[in-house]
């Protein structure tokens, strides 16, 4: 049975107790890796995609701080200036390799958070961190091509059947909206799927609806901060760029786990009352 006091309090327990400041940084880690390799297997797959340059770093741009955002702007160009014809090939293997040692430290996150050993083996564990990566990477494609064809369909509806003016402005607006919804979806699927755990789906949608808010609110926030407050270049000099990045994937890569803590304690909430 649990101790009384109340849910917020038993999670901030469980936020020292379980170690996620320590696995945030960790995980920030592995993004950091991962994001400029699978920058550039995004941006040298447009070349077969009716999707520019500037739709993908205008997405990243709605969230990322100021100077992160200048940094990844400055290295993607230098990289894609250097023209190769492997870059493709090797965006796609660097992605699934750093993304999937990524989504293998989210699964001892939530391992942790649901008091479970990993018993799935190395081939197992690793095949779902790569299939979890694969099916990131098409719900992202996804998110990326509703925007760029969302006006065409809008305009198709508005001209084909007489729909209202107003009905463009709402759908120009609620396609901007795409970003939420994937975001739920990529959270609940990582929530349903990582732990070592027999799960409902639904037992990792309360997790998702917090990690969804809590990540564009924080992004929002800290670019708001760095943008308005903080000087990181003054502090770190040329560096600057990438401690703020840092930072960034480190908060979103506690919000992730608090998701996973959020599920765990409300599971263990539910089945101690049986």
């Amino acid at each position: 049975m649990f101790k009384e006091g109340s849910f917020l309090k038993e999670l901030v327990k469980r936020f020292t107790s379980d170690e996620v400041p320590g696995l945030s940084a960790q995980l920030s880690y592995f993004f950091l890796l991962s994001l400029f390799p699978f920058l550039i297997f995004l941006i040298t797959l447009l070349g077969y995609l009716p999707i520019a340059q500037e739709d993908v770093l205008n997405t990243i741009k709605q969230f990322a701080p100021g100077e992160s955002m200048q940094l990844i702007n400055d290295t993607l160009n230098q990289i894609l200036n250097d023209k190769n014809g492997k870059l493709l090939s090797f965006g796609i293997i660097a992605t699934l390799w750093s993304a999937s040692n990524g989504i293998n430290a989210i699964v001892r996150a939530f391992n942790k958070a649901y008091d479970v050993e990993e018993s799935r083996s190395f081939f197992v564990s690793r095949g779902m961190a790569i299939l979890l990566t694969i099916a990131m990477v098409f719900v992202i494609i996804v998110a990326l091509l509703l925007p760029v064809f969302g006006k065409e369909i809008g305009l198709f509806i508005f001209s084909h059947f007489g729909v209202s003016a107003q009905f463009l402005t709402i759908w120009n607006t609620m396609r901007w909206l795409v970003s939420g919804v994937i975001l739920f979806i990529v959270f609940t699927a990582l929530y349903f799927v990582a732990p070592n755990k027999r799960l409902h789906l639904k037992d990792g949608i309360p997790g998702a609806i917090a990690a969804t808010i809590g990540w564009i609110a924080v992004s929002l926030a800290f670019s708001y901060y760095v943008g308005n407050f903080a000087n990181y270049s003054a502090t770190y000099g040329s560096i600057g760029g990438i401690i703020v990045l840092m930072v960034w994937l480190y908060l979103s890569g506690m919000i992730i786990i608090l998701g996973g803590e959020f599920n765990a304690l409300l599971y263990k909430r539910k089945h101690a009352l049986k």
